[in-house]
């Protein structure tokens, strides 16, 4: 079983880092060269090892589960956290996806033919090194690894400690594909350390061998990567969900996808936190509603409206529109129509994902242009924000910001561009 690293002395950690980052910029070259086939071999290797060594991740996920447990972690974080057969397996099988999937690297994304005769086209090339720095789900060190290795990237992954046995064994997997295809060990890294000062490290860049971060974590997590890095970062701010209960709604379509929303997994990014229900359907469907909500043991935190439709209500206060609960906890409002609906979302929300349910195409069709946000969406649970379910094979996690990547980072959005120029001889006047 894999053990951490741990350094005796902080000073180790500049000296640590900067080798990985080093070790990762060499292997780029080969990586961001390597055939689809080559690349492939090394994402089934993985996955067959994944599969191969599951009894041992399980053990590994129970040390981390264990020590979790012991410093009181909350439910919320254990869910993300616990493996068992069925995750590992969806992991392997997601490894195995991005290798079915179109190579992203060299594609032609445009062709322009100058009257000078110039043939310019414009071609996806990889990132380069990408490091990624995530909080608590094991699961995100094959996700990453795999995807970046696709999109010819090199990456370093640091994990939270949290997570650090199962994520050992998971990363140990990767590189018995990576060395089954020939490719280097550096392609897939890990920070081996637990230490704070590796994130640090990152954040300045590794003397230039990062070119782009991924954070993958909770809301402190994410500012401080935002407000520190010297590189450009894939904001992946917390996700408040809204589901807005429009007036068109069918009844019980509405409530199959508050419960699954809320309810299917609490820990998730695509969980609905706040639920906004149209007044003029409120009177038919604000209390089945809460109702469900609540018998399923989701506390309700609600406004007056809410408040009045069950006595196991708890007043909301004004935080709660902005919180991101990742726990069986909802907030609930009601609202005067489509206009209000959105305003609560443009003034709360994080630009995450956000839901109108309706049969009114006309009001779907509004909210899906005006809501601003990664993912809009009419009639289905949010929980399908998710790069597996968009048939990205997986994601690194969900941007929220409006340059380049926004959405669920998958292997498209890790890949950046150059032009090709090819001429006769053409000079500039």
């Amino acid at each position: 079983m894999t053990k951490p690293v741990q350094l005796h002395a902080v000073q180790d950690v500049p000296a640590l880092m900067l080798a990985l980052g080093r070790a990762a910029r060499r292997a780029t070259r080969a990586v961001a060269l390597a055939p689809t086939a080559v690349k492939d071999k090394a994402l089934l290797a993985a996955a067959a090892a994944i599969r191969a060594r599951s009894n041992e991740i399980l053990a590994a996920n129970a040390r981390d589960m264990a020590a979790a447990e012991a410093a009181g972690a909350t439910r919320a974080l254990l869910d993300r956290l616990m493996l068992d057969g069925g995750r590992i397996e969806a992991m392997a099988k997601g490894v195995e996806d991005i290798a079915a999937l179109p190579d992203p690297v060299g594609r032609l994304l445009e062709t322009i033919e100058r009257p000078n005769g110039l043939k310019i086209e414009r071609v996806s090339t990889p990132l380069g090194v990408i490091g990624v720095i995530y909080e608590s789900r094991p699961n995100v060190t094959a996700d990453a690894g795999a995807l970046c290795l696709k999109a010819g990237n090199a990456c370093i992954l640091r994990g939270g400690s949290d997570s650090t046995f199962s994520s050992g064994l998971i990363h140990e997997c990767l590189v018995e594909g990576l060395r089954a295809a020939g490719l280097a060990e550096a392609a897939i890294s890990r920070v081996p350390v637990t230490d704070r000062a590796a994130v640090g490290e990152m954040l300045k860049g590794l003397d230039g061998c990062l070119d782009v971060i991924v954070p993958r974590g909770g809301k402190s997590l994410v500012a401080r990567v935002q407000d520190e890095a010297r590189v450009p970062v894939f904001a992946h701010l917390e996700g408040i969900v809204h589901v807005y209960i429009h007036a068109g709604a069918d009844f019980e379509k509405a409530k199959t996808i508050v419960r699954n929303a809320k309810l299917r997994r609490t820990g998730v990014c695509g969980a609905a936190e706040t639920l906004l229900v149209d007044r003029a359907i409120a009177p038919q469907l604000l209390a089945p509603l809460v109702k469900m909500l609540l018998d399923s043991d989701c506390e309700v935190r609600g406004d007056a409206a809410t408040l009045d439709v069950d006595a196991r209500v708890v007043p909301a206060t004004e935080a709660d529109w902005k919180l991101e609960y990742l726990d069986s906890i909802i907030a609930c409002r009601v609202v005067d129509g489509i206009d209000d609906a959105i305003d609560h979302i443009e003034t709360h929300g994080s630009h995450h994902t956000d839901c109108i349910v309706t049969e009114d195409q006309g009001a779907a069709e509004r909210f899906l242009n005006e809501v601003d946000s990664a993912i809009v969406m009419h009639n289905a649970s949010t929980q399908f924000a998710d790069g597996g379910e968009f048939g990205f094979g997986a994601e690194i996690g969900i941007a929220t910001g409006r340059m380049h990547a926004r959405g669920p980072v998958g292997l498209a959005q890790l890949c950046s561009f150059k032009y090709r120029v090819r001429g006769s001889g053409q000079t500039r006047p």
